[in-house]
C-alpha cells in the first residue's frame, strides 16, 4: 500500500463507514463537551492530531475539529498546491494569516509534515526543492519539526543498504538546510518504508548521527511486527521529536488460523481501542523526558473523522 492510499483513505471512507460501527455507546459518551486544552492539569505532553484526513479541506476545517475536539496541537500536512496547506507562495504574509487561525482557536502547529516518498528515483532535486518549502514555512511559522519519511527501498536494494547508500544522499542537503533554519527533521517509522525493525533505526542514525535529525516515533508499526515497541523510547530518547499515537488490534486467532503472512488479522484503530497499553507507553516517553505531542493519526475505518478525533483526545488526555 503505498503513502498517498494510506493516508488519504480516510477522506473518502471514514464519512459512511463510521457512523454505522460508534453505535449509542459512544453517541452518549459524545453528549458530554470535551475538556479544552486550558482544562488541562499540564502532564508535559499535549494531544494533537494528524490532518491528513482533512487533506482535501481547508486548514480552518480542521482547526475547527481540533478545537472542538479538545486537541491543543496540530501536525499539518503541508503540499504545494494543496488546498488544504499550501506551501506556495507561502510567505510572511500567509504564515501570519495562519496564526491568528490557531490563536482564534488556542491552537498550536506542532510540525508540519509531507509523507512522498523521499528517495524516489529521479526526483532528488524535487524532494529537496519542497523539503525546503516546508522547512521555511515551519520557520514561518515558529515551529521547529518538520516530519517526513525515508522513502521505500530502492529497487534492488534491502532496507538496510537503501539506508547506508541511497538516504543520506537524499537527506544530506535537507538536514543542512533544516539546521540553518533552526528546524528538526523527524522520520515516522512506518514499517513499509526503510524503517521497518528496530535494527533499521540503528542503522539510520549509524549513518547519519546529526543531533536535528530523528524521529516521528509511531508504536503501532512495531507492535504488529511483534517488536518491542517500547525498546526505541529509551533506545532513541534523544532521538524522538515527535510521537504518532496510533494503536493496533490484532485477532490472535486469526492470526492462528491464517498464520503471520496471511492478511486481516491487524489492522490500525484509534488509541485505546488496540492491544498497545498507552498508559505504560507514555510513561515510558515521560521518564525518557519526552514532553512533546502525542499526534493522532486517524486510520481507523469505524470511526468518522470528527468522532474518530474526539474520541481518541478524550483517551489520550487522561494521560498526557
Amino acid at each position: 500500500m503505498d503513502t498517498l492510499s494510506r493516508r488519504g483513505f480516510m477522506s473518502s471512507t471514514a464519512e459512511f463507514s463510521g457512523t454505522l460501527a460508534l453505535g449509542a455507546a459512544l453517541a452518549s459518551t459524545l453528549s458530554a463537551s470535551p475538556a479544552s486544552a486550558e482544562e488541562k492539569p499540564g502532564k508535559g505532553m499535549k494531544v494533537g492530531m494528524l490532518t491528513a484526513p482533512y487533506g482535501g479541506e481547508p486548514f480552518e476545517t480542521a482547526a475547527d475539529v481540533a478545537q472542538k475536539a479538545g486537541i491543543a496541537c496540530m501536525e499539518v500536512v503541508a503540499t504545494p498546491g494543496s488546498k488544504h496547506f499550501d506551501l506556495n507562495g507561502f510567505d510572511a504574509k500567509r504564515a501570519d494569516e495562519v496564526k491568528a487561525v490557531l490563536a482564534a482557536r488556542n491552537l498550536q502547529i506542532s510540525s508540519l509534515s509531507n509523507y512522498s516518498n523521499s528517495i524516489e528515483p529521479g526526483k532528488a532535486e524535487e524532494v529537496l526543492a519542497v523539503a525546503k518549502q516546508l522547512i521555511d514555512a515551519a520557520s514561518l511559522l515558529g515551529v521547529d519539526t518538520v516530519c517526513m519519511i525515508t522513502g521505500y527501498p530502492e529497487n534492488g536494494k534491502s532496507k538496510i543498504s537503501t539506508i547506508k547508500e541511497v538516504v543520506p544522499k537524499v537527506f544530506r542537503p535537507i538536514i543542512d538546510y533544516a539546521k540553518g533554519k533552526g528546524v528538526r527533521i523527524a522520520l515516522e517509522n512506518y514499517f513499509q518504508t526503510c524503517l521497518q525493525g528496530i535494527d533499521t533505526f540503528d542503522c539510520l542514525f549509524e549513518t547519519i548521527q546529526d543531533e536535528n535529525f530523528g524521529l516521528n516515533y509511531d508504536p503501532s508499526h512495531l507492535f504488529h511486527q511483534q517488536c518491542n515497541h517500547l525498546l526505541p523510547v529509551t533506545r532513541y530518547a534523544k532521538r524522538i521529536f515527535h510521537t504518532h499515537a496510533k494503536d493496533t488490534l490484532v485477532d490472535a486467532e486469526k492470526r492462528a488460523y491464517v498464520g503471520v503472512y496471511g492478511k486481516g488479522w491487524w489492522r490500525y484503530v484509534l488509541p485505546g481501542q488496540g492491544n498497545i497499553n498507552w498508559g505504560e507507553y507514555i510513561s515510558h516517553l515521560r521518564e525518557n523526558g519526552y514532553l512533546g505531542v502525542m499526534s493522532i493519526e486517524h486510520e481507523d475505518e469505524t470511526f468518522t473523522k470528527e468522532d474518530g478525533f474526539i474520541h481518541a483526545a478524550r483517551y489520550l488526555n487522561q494521560f498526557c
